[in-house]
């Protein structure tokens, strides 16, 4: 029996540099696997929030592996859900 393996999403992001303390959007995302059932949330220009609420909610079981800033305003998250 093969081993399943897990499902990754990673997703960059920016904020809006001419405005202080903007929300985080989504700048691309690369899902390997499936993120269902977020996949909606997972679009260019989304809130970043509202993905993340989803992903990492209990039923779906996404969890954060790794983040980093790129900039002052910009960065990405590496999901997985095993």
């Amino acid at each position: 029996m093969a081993t399943r393996q897990p499902d990754l999403v990673l997703i960059t992001w920016s904020r809006n540099p001419l405005v202080p303390g903007s929300a985080r959007r989504i700048v691309s995302v690369r899902i390997i696997g499936n993120a269902s059932p977020c996949r909606q949330d997972l679009r260019p220009g989304a809130l970043l929030s509202i993905a993340l609420a989803c992903l990492r909610d209990n039923d779906v079981g996404f969890r954060i592996v790794h983040r980093q800033k790129t900039s002052s305003i910009s960065g990405f998250l590496l999901l997985e859900r095993h």
